[in-house]
Order: C-alpha cells, then sequence, then structure tokens
C-alpha cells in the first residue's frame, strides 16, 4: 500500500504541535505517536519514569510529552538508564518496522495490495477513546495484529469529541454519565497530510450543503488508522457536531456519521493514493463505502452502477457482530430519502433501486432501510464471529433468501481472537517469554502447547499467586482513588486499603451491562452467594466493573444493585465494584483474577472476548455455553453453565443460578483448595495448564487473523481482480446474467420425475422445462434435509439430454446412494455462473413440489 507496509518516522505537519525535545531525548515524540506502546511491557517504563503520576491516570505518552514541564525533560536528558533504554527501544522498533511478518514470509508475492479495514469505533488505548466495548476492542487487537503479522491494511473510523462516556456512581449507586472533551492535541494522532502537504479535508456532499470532513491519522505499529472527525470551522454548527458523539441518540446524526464513516472514508483512502482490493466492513454500520467504492470504478472506467457493484462487491467483506435482528440499524423512508436521492443521481439509478437494496421486500416502499440488508447485498462474503453466531446469523438473514434451506444462507464464520500481547501482564509476559521464546506471538503458534504444557506446578503456582497478589494491590489502589472522588470518610478509606485478600479463590464479572448478560444472576440467591464468601476456611472473593448504556434503564439497575450489594458491611472486604470500566482496568482484571464469569443468556453472546483475555494468565472460565465458549469449552479447561441447546423457559435463569451455585460449591471452591502436602492445588494447576496450553492459541487473535488472510482477504482480492481485468468483461458479464435471471426465473417449470434403483444407487431422472433461460446458467440439484441420521444434502444432477420436440426443455439426470431413502431428495433448480456466489448474488431457487 502505497508502495510500502511499513511505516515510516512520524513527520509533524510545520502548523501542528511539535515539542522540541532535549539532546538525547529526540526520538521520545516518535515513540508517543505509535501506538505500538499500547502492547509493549518495556516502554511503559519509560513513560512511567518521565511523569510516574501523569502515567498512572493517564497511560497516554503524548500528553506526558505536552504536559510535562520542560526542566524535566532536560533532568530526563541526563538520566543515563533512561537514554539507553530509549535508544533500545527505538532499536526495537525500527527491526519490527522493517520485519516483514508471517505475511511477508508466507507469501513471496502478496495475494492482494491492501485491506481497508472500516468500523465505527477502535479500541486501542484509553489514550484514544473512540471505543465503547467488545466491538471496538476487537476492532483494536485487529489492527494491532495485522501490524504483528505484517499483513497490508488501512483502518478507517470516526475521531469523536466526546466518545463514550466516563461513569460515576450517585450516592443511591445509580450510574452517572460524563462525557470529556477530546481534545486533539493531546490525542496520539496527527493530521494527514494531503498530496500539496496541507491537512487532508474531504469535501462530502450533502442534501444542500457541503460537508468537510478534517482526517487524522494514527499509526498502530506497521498499519494506519485514518479518524474523520466533521469539527471543522467552516461547517455550521449542527454540522460539527455530527462526530460529537460515539452512537448518538439522534437518528439523523447517526445517518450522517455513518455516511460520513462509508463514503467520507472512502474518498479519505483514495485522496491519500492507496490501492485497496478488499474492503472489510466491521458490522454495518460502514455500509455505505459500498456504493463509494462501486461510484469510484464507474468514474474510472465508464461502467453503469449494476456492473460496477457486481465488480466491486467481490473484494467487500462483511462481519457481522449481531445476535438480534432488533440491534441493526434501521433508517425510516423519510428521514434516509434525501440523501438517497442525491446519491441515485450520483450512481445514476432510480432512488427506489438504491433504496431496495437496503430492504427485505424490496417493493415495500414503507420498509425501513436496513444497514445490515446493505452490507449483504453489497459484499461479496459474510461471517459471524463465532461457531454458534454463525448459525445465529444465517437465521437472522435468512429473510433474504426466501426458500433457501437456513444451511444454503451464504454466511460462514471466524471465531474472534484476542491480541495477546495487549492483554498478558508483565508477570505472564515473562512466564511466556521464558519457556516459548520472545517472538511467539508472531509465528503460527501451534509449537506453542507442548512448551507451555512443561510448565511444573510449583513455577505455575507462583505464577498465579503473583499475578492475584498484583491485582488485590492495584484494586485496592483504584478503590481508594475512587473513594477519595467521592469525599468519603477517612475510616472508609482506611477500609479500603485492606479489602481482599491475596491468598483467597477470586472471580471476575466485568462487561457491558444489559438484561440478557444477566449480571446479577449470581445474585440469584443472596444469602447463599455471601454464605460462600464467608466461608472462613474457602472464602470466595469477587471484583466486579462494567457500564450500561445512557439509555439502557434496566442496565443501570442490574449495575446499582452489584454496587449496593458490594456496599453490605459483612462483604466490603469481599466484593467490589470498580467504576468507569476501561482498556486500563480490563487488562488488570484478566491478569489477575482466577474466575472469569460470564453468564449470558445464549444464544444472544455473539462471540464474547472477555474470557478469552485471563487464558494467557492463566485465569479459567466459568460461563455460560455461548459465543466462543460454546466450542471452547472442554471439562479440562473449564467450567460451564447451561448445555449444548437452549432450554428456555420461565424458569431458566433460576434453573441456571442453581447450576452455577452448584458448580462453584462442588467443583470450583474445592479444585481451589484442596491441595497437596507441598500446598499445590494439583487439579486445579492442571486445568490451568490445559486452559493456556490448547486454549491461548487457539483464541489468540494471530490465529484470527491468518484465517482471514488465507479463507476471506486472499479469495475475495482473486474474486475482485478477476472481475475489474479488462475493463470489467466478467461483471458485465455477471450484470447481464443477473439482469437474465430477474427478466425470465420465473417461466422455469419442471416436468415429470422418475426414479430408479440400480444396484447400491437411486438415480433420478426429471424434466425441467428452462423458458427463456439459458440452461448453462441452472443447476438442478437434489437437496435433503438434515435428519436424525443424516447430514444435509446437495447432489448435483450432472446429465442433460433435450426433450424430443420441445424448445429449450431438457433431462436432467444423477445418482445418489440408497443409504438414505429416495423420498428424502426433493429436485431444485438454483442459478449458476462459474464467477457468482450463490445464493449471495442471485437468491432465485425453485423446487419440484
Amino acid at each position: 500500500m502505497n508502495g510500502n507496509n511499513h511505516l515510516p518516522s512520524v513527520t509533524h505537519p510545520s502548523y501542528f504541535f511539535n515539542r522540541p525535545m532535549p539532546k538525547g531525548l529526540e526520538g521520545l515524540t516518535e515513540l508517543a505517536l505509535d501506538l505500538r506502546w499500547t502492547w509493549s511491557h518495556f516502554s511503559d517504563r519509560l513513560w512511567e519514569r518521565l511523569d510516574p503520576v501523569a502515567w498512572d491516570r493517564m497511560a497516554n505518552p503524548y500528553f506526558i510529552l505536552q504536559s510535562v514541564s520542560q526542566a524535566r525533560l532536560e533532568e530526563a536528558a541526563c538520566d543515563q538508564d533512561l537514554k539507553r533504554d530509549l535508544q533500545i527501544w527505538l532499536k526495537q522498533r525500527q527491526q519490527y518496522l522493517q520485519d516483514p511478518g508471517w505475511f511477508g514470509q508466507e507469501y513471496s508475492v502478496p495475494p492482494f495490495a491492501g485491506v481497508a479495514y472500516f468500523s465505527m469505533e477502535f479500541g486501542l488505548s484509553e489514550a484514544l477513546p473512540i471505543y465503547s466495548g467488545g466491538l471496538g476492542i476487537l476492532a483494536g487487537d485487529h489492527l494491532k495484529t495485522a501490524s504483528d503479522l505484517g499483513v497490508p491494511l488501512v483502518a478507517v473510523g470516526l475521531l469523536y469529541q466526546q466518545g463514550y462516556f466516563r461513569q460515576m456512581l450517585s450516592p443511591e449507586a445509580w450510574q452517572i454519565e460524563a462525557y470529556p472533551y477530546n481534545d486533539p492535541i493531546s490525542l496520539p494522532i496527527i493530521p494527514a497530510v494531503d498530496r500539496a502537504g496541507g491537512w487532508l479535508r474531504v469535501k462530502l456532499t450533502l442534501p444542500g450543503r457541503t460537508l468537510l470532513i478534517r482526517v487524522w491519522q494514527a499509526s498502530v505499529g506497521k498499519v494506519r488508522l485514518y479518524l474523520l472527525d466533521s469539527n471543522d470551522p467552516l461547517n455550521n454548527p449542527r454540522d460539527r457536531s455530527v462526530t460529537a458523539n460515539l452512537y448518538p441518540a439522534g437518528q439523523e446524526q447517526r445517518l450522517i456519521q455513518e455516511i460520513v464513516l462509508g463514503i467520507g472514508g472512502w474518498m479519505a483512502l483514495e485522496a491519500l493514493d492507496f490501492s485497496i482490493d478488499v474492503c472489510h466492513l466491521n458490522e454495518g454500520h460502514a455500509a455505505f463505502v459500498i456504493f463509494a467504492r462501486a461510484l469510484s470504478m464507474m468514474r474510472k472506467t465508464g461502467l453503469s452502477f449494476p456492473v460496477a457493484l457486481a465488480a466491486t462487491r467481490a473484494g467487500n467483506v462483511f462481519t457481522t457482530h449481531t445476535p438480534v435482528e432488533a440491534a441493526f440499524d434501521r433508517y425510516a423512508p423519510s428521514l434516509i430519502r434525501p440523501y438517497a436521492e442525491y446519491l441515485a443521481a450520483v450512481l445514476q439509478i432510480p432512488v427506489a433501486d438504491l433504496m431496495a437494496l437496503g430492504r427485505q421486500d424490496r417493493h415495500n416502499m414503507d420498509e425501513p432501510f436496513n444497514m445490515a440488508y446493505l452490507a449483504v447485498r453489497g459484499a461479496g462474503c459474510i461471517n459471524g464471529v463465532s461457531r454458534l453466531h454463525g448459525t445465529v446469523s444465517r437465521s437472522l438473514f435468512r429473510p433474504l433468501f426466501p426458500r433457501w434451506p437456513e444451511e444454503d444462507i451464504p454466511v460462514g464464520h471466524i471465531t474472534n481472537g484476542v491480541h495477546v500481547p495487549s492483554w498478558d501482564s508483565p508477570v505472564a509476559d515473562e512466564l511466556w517469554t521464558r519457556v516459548c521464546g520472545k517472538g511467539r506471538w508472531g509465528t503460527t503458534l501451534e509449537e506453542l502447547c507442548p512448551l507451555i504444557e512443561k510448565v511444573p506446578d510449583e513455577e505455575l503456582w507462583e505464577f498465579r499467586m503473583a499475578q492475584r497478589q498484583r491485582l488485590v494491590g492495584y484494586v485496592r489502589r483504584r478503590l481508594v482513588r475512587q473513594l477519595q472522588e467521592h469525599g468519603v470518610s477517612g475510616e472508609d478509606l482506611q477500609l479500603a486499603r485492606h479489602v481482599l485478600d491475596p491468598n483467597v479463590l477470586t472471580l471476575g464479572f466485568a462487561r457491558r451491562f444489559t438484561e440478557y448478560k444477566r449480571p446479577t444472576l449470581l445474585l440469584t440467591d443472596p444469602e447463599r452467594i455471601s454464605r460462600l464468601m464467608r466461608d472462613p476456611q474457602r472464602p470466595v472473593q469477587l471484583i466486579v466493573a462494567g457500564k450500561a448504556h445512557p439509555h439502557d434503564q434496566e442496565g443501570k439497575r442490574l449495575v446499582q444493585a452489584l454496587a449496593k450489594f458490594s456496599e453490605q458491611p459483612e462483604l466490603r472486604d469481599r466484593v467490589v465494584f470498580l467504576e468507569d470500566y476501561e482498556i486500563s482496568l480490563a487488562q488488570e482484571l484478566v491478569a489477575g483474577v482466577d474466575v472469569w464469569l460470564n453468564t449470558p443468556r445464549r444464544p444472544q453472546e455473539a462471540s464474547g472476548t472477555s474470557g478469552m483475555k485471563v487464558l494467557v494468565n492463566g485465569g479459567l472460565n466459568f460461563s455460560e455455553l455461548d459465543g466462543w465458549w460454546a466450542e471452547g469449552y472442554t471439562s479440562d479447561v473449564g467450567w460451564r453453565i447451561g448445555g449444548p441447546s437452549i432450554s428456555d423457559g420461565p424458569d431458566r435463569d433460576a434453573r441456571e443460578a442453581e447450576q452455577l451455585y452448584h458448580v462453584l460449591e462442588q467443583e470450583i471452591i474445592p479444585a481451589f483448595y484442596d491441595r497437596n502436602h507441598h500446598g499445590y492445588p494439583r487439579t486445579w494447576l492442571a486445568r490451568v495448564r490445559a486452559s493456556m496450553s490448547q486454549l491461548t492459541p487457539r483464541y489468540s487473535s494471530n490465529r484470527m487473523m491468518r484465517e482471514y488472510v488465507t479463507t476471506v482477504y486472499a479469495p475475495a482480492a482473486r474474486s475482485y481482480q478477476s472481475r475489474i481485468d479488462k475493463n470489467g468483461t466478467t461483471a458485465k458479464d455477471l450484470s447481464d446474467w443477473q439482469a437474465h435471471l430477474d427478466e425470465n426465473w420465473r417461466w422455469l417449470r419442471f416436468g415429470t420425475l422418475d426414479i430408479s434403483e440400480e444396484k447400491e444407487h437411486f438415480v433420478f431422472r426429471v424434466q425441467v422445462f428452462c423458458g427463456e433461460l439459458n440452461p448453462h446458467w441452472l443447476q438442478v440439484e437434489l437437496f435433503a434435509n438434515q435428519s436424525e441420521d443424516h447430514e444435509a444434502s446437495r447432489t448435483i444432477l450432472p446429465s442433460r439430454e433435450p426433450i424430443p420436440g420441445m424448445v429449450n426443455a431438457f433431462v436432467y439426470s444423477g445418482e445418489v446412494p440408497t443409504s438414505r431413502p429416495a423420498d428424502h431428495y426433493t429436485p431444485r433448480i438454483v442459478p449458476f455462473h462459474p464467477w457468482a456466489s450463490v445464493p449471495l448474488e442471485a437468491c432465485y431457487i425453485y423446487w419440484r413440489s
């Protein structure tokens, strides 16, 4: 991309902040602007020594460089140890940027020029607060992994003036939201530079006005992230606030944000001369890039919109994270129509055709415009984020493929993973480095399993003890600061300095608080769980954190319930609720807890990645069999709530709460406290060892990214290139094929069906009358549903013979084994084109009744 995937040294436009550094510290600005420090324990030491207070509160090196006094900088320039560490880190960074990574080693000829990754939020660090939860954290980990593996990827998001809220609790433990202003000058970003050397601005035409979008650049190792910002003084006051808030309450502001992300984002990449083969849409929020990319193709080639869409959609990838249909973004026809009319005019298509791309019923003018439906109809590949979520998503999108069996709905899955170097503690990093080597997370990971399995009990237990002790110290300090901000008494502060016990079994529960996640399932029987916590021989302690959406009143009630529970005098040393859940708090929790608790109502957790983050640190999972845990769980690596099937009903929560208590009482607590004569919990450590060795590599984003490259990005790029070759010859052919199907599919019909048995096969012969359709563009199949004894089956009838005396009519024949009854099979006709993805690009299907 731009001929080189590696980032050069950071340079500032002359008019932007660039504080001169004293001699010997010149490289500090470059390091502060490279967000690779978010996954480096070594570089933490530099910033902590420079300003320990600011580092503890902000964890933002760029802010430190701006706010620290000149006298402190001059003093640091005389610190030989600091300068030595700086030179070591600068050298390591240069080696890192020059390393081709897994991608460069795997592909002597890259299979694609570049991937553009679009997301409404990116969770890289609280120093760049443009994320709210799991979607953003996943996006941030995606960029970090692309950098580590050398994948040529560039990302596009929005720069929010306020971003997501910061949480405090009232005296009644009710959530209060604060929206601090994100001053761009203190964030680790710089203006993107246009061809003329100025600050890049994109002009986006909206109904009746032009919106100016400023473009900022963040560096994430070898990857660039471009952030779009409407807060330009030349915009009107209303438009300046378009990117004010992450997920604003107003529908129109949300719509314009998504137009900015998709259309403005593509325009920015073109202005920066990136060569893009694959557009990856992280959720449907960015689906307007489908129109922008097709329009760009139209302008370059003179192709019509249908042909340009047929060409470009092959290179569009849509990852859905939504487990319920109600969560898709929808816009009322009256709201979106003015924007759709302008866009349709530019694309030279009827507005009804554009609106149809976002509707289940293309002809229903009153149906809202659904961004996920647009993403499906403009992508060449769709995936969920876990195996179970793939199944759920096929059900969600089935209405777009009428009469197709659910197993044929074109949604696959790539299970999420986490960027392990971002989530391992310094103690874990030291252990894995000693056992598996320094470059372990840049490899294919398979060799790590047997190495970590050999860690002896005594070393593993000391490792876990150190992690828990570190967490307890952190929680005490944070709780004291939290209570000081609330103005509590000195006595309460003194008690806070002694909460928790580094020798006690520690549970962690931290996530977004919403009803389906059932955060209070643990409190179903408050006395029972209190009894476990106060047990004098085998106590349990709990650390809780999490936010509710500002408009989710039930979520806030759940926050209040757990916060109130933690305030009970008899439990104050056993239960702690920490306010303002964010990345740095999450990093401490996943490092130190013994058991990570997760209680969603299956199957409403698309993937969930928080439990993956404890794996590298030796924590264990106790979770509902939902999302990733539905495929990761075995009895030797953790514990489960619920079962592999959904057992719904009014008593479901009560049944699963009882199971939660039973497993705690009968399995988890005994395993932790039963010690051998050396003082080690052998059964517990066997689970820790199995979890670390088997699951950490499997649920690393390294594995996830390699799957995307080999099974999604590379095939998508090949398909895209084949369609644009020779001025779009294949795309034109596909567009003609689709138009021919639209016009003539209704004239298809079946004739007689003859079934005979020969040896161990049934032979099917069925008449097909093609009407005006070219038989080369059809495929006749036998389909059998999944049954108790058989998998679903699809068999092509390969032989085609003309029916004498009939026009465009044929007998199709083929055979299937007699291992299942003949009446299980039904003939059907589906579209066929050697370059098409069916039913994604042609959802027609005709069954013989």
